[in-house]
């Protein structure tokens, strides 16, 4: 596949490191010297310097037979005009990133299809998105949604009061035989290591374990995980950034007392005059005297969204020494990831890795409707469509020839959530959600086209 990234910061630059790994043919183009010299030196890649919005830099680039141009920069006007121009010269599917989330709702009010934009992605968005979904499953420390809740994926780490600790995956399914859930990957404490569970694989204390479960699955799983469903209504939220200010808008209209935290005077004004449901504070919120003035003994949760990472997971650790039940901290380096849950800080999340995630359901083979990767594990989570050619129709699960290294979590077919069991026959019109890891992606592909 031909992609074409114009950016090369932060979002650009990790798509652009992700997709050479998959041995795409990648074109990343910036104005920057230093960006580009950094991509040239450390990606399989050709790299190109220059402004995107030229004509003459997109004929170099061989836009007229690109399959995907994706725009990333900085400046929302300029990917706008990037995709509008690219697809204009050839280039077969658009995507821009924006940071007015107005234009993502009202996408068909504003026909952006129609000047050549195939579709909008807003880091700053979906950042706000995964923290209310965090927030609503309280005791989980990764979600995602499929067909707006008919399937969830969440993400826990097993305590020793877990009741299938110690049992296999095939025991815990006797045990508890009416169970609405099911386990799609692992990771042992303290390795790097996933693993797609079978029969005889035993739970351990201690394991990162990731369930595929329906609406009636959730409460199951704190029952049986030990974890208290904790009901999250005090909020206190760190930086007046976009993430910030569209977290904050979104958890007061669903009923959450919102405090924000703002050390700029100026922004910390105007965030009041926009946010009238939220409780505005001009202060430095890394001054454990202001957060205790602010009562940060009773919020629930503690959410970090400065422009600084190490801010973020110090104000966490803070909050949580002062017994806040969830705290989230926004962090831009992904090697954090590996410490989050070493150092007690419940979800670290990173709006490159969820853009990437956003962004690659377009570049899959077979028809991929939506996917996530896992948090720190090398499994992806891809929905698929099935059609009426693809190799999977008509035939029960367990006669597929399916990987060992992937699993079916579940099915959604009419709107409605199941769980996958040996049994089920895949349909026409299912979606399909595969858990997999990276080096058996390619096989699951082939059998959805």
């Amino acid at each position: 596949m031909k992609i074409v990234i114009a950016g090369a910061g932060e979002v650009g630059f990790h798509l652009a490191k992700l997709l050479s790994f998959e041995s795409q043919d990648i074109t990343l183009i910036d104005v920057d010297k230093d960006s580009i010299a950094y991509a040239d030196t450390h990606l399989d890649i050709r790299t190109i310097r220059g402004d995107s919005t030229s004509i003459a830099v997109l004929k170099e680039a061989r836009i007229d037979t690109t399959d995907l141009i994706i725009a990333v920069t900085s400046s929302e006007t300029t990917n706008i005009t990037v995709c509008v121009l690219a697809k204009q010269m050839g280039a077969n599917r658009t995507i821009a990133r924006i940071s007015n989330t107005e234009f993502i709702e009202n996408q068909e009010v504003a026909g952006f299809k129609k000047f050549g934009i195939d579709e909008l992605i807003s880091p700053e968005s979906l950042a706000a998105s995964e923290i209310e979904l965090l927030l609503n499953q309280s005791a989980f420390n990764d979600s995602y949604e499929f067909e707006n809740g008919a399937l969830t994926m969440v993400g826990t780490s097993l305590s020793r009061t877990a009741s299938f600790v110690g049992k296999s995956v095939k025991e815990a399914a006797r045990i508890f035989p009416t169970l609405h859930f099911m386990p799609i990957a692992i990771q042992r404490e303290g390795t790097q290591y996933t693993l797609i569970p079978r029969g005889d694989t035993i739970f351990k204390e201690g394991d990162q374990v990731y369930f595929m479960t329906v609406k009636e699955g959730v409460d199951e799983l704190y029952k049986l995980t030990g974890k208290m469903k904790q009901e999250i209504k005090n909020v206190m939220i760190l930086g007046g950034s976009k993430i910030g200010y569209k977290t904050a808008r979104d958890l007061c209209s669903h009923n959450f007392k919102v405090k924000l935290v703002e050390k700029d005077n100026d922004k910390a004004y105007d965030l009041a005059e926009n946010l009238p449901k939220t409780l505005v504070i001009n202060g430095d919120g890394r001054n454990v005297e202001l957060l205790e003035e602010e009562n940060i003994y009773d919020m629930d949760a503690f959410i970090a969204v400065t422009g600084n990472s190490e801010t973020n997971i110090m104000s966490c650790l803070v909050a949580k020494s002062k017994s806040v039940k969830k705290t989230i901290a926004l962090v831009e380096n992904m090697d954090y990831f590996q410490l989050s849950h070493s150092i007690g800080i419940d979800t670290l999340i990173n709006k490159k890795l969820l853009a990437a995630n956003n962004i690659f359901r377009y570049i899959r083979k077979g028809d991929v409707v939506a996917m996530t990767k896992l948090n720190n594990m090398n499994a992806e989570l891809l929905e698929f469509s099935a059609k009426p050619n693809s190799k999977v129709i008509g035939k029960r699960i367990k006669d597929l020839d399916f990987p060992r290294s992937a699993t079916i979590g579940g099915i959604v077919r009419d709107g409605k959530g199941i769980i996958a069991l040996g049994e089920n026959r895949i349909e026409v019109g299912d979606r399909i959600v595969v858990c997999c890891l990276l080096r058996s992606i390619n096989k699951v592909e082939r059998m959805f086209i």
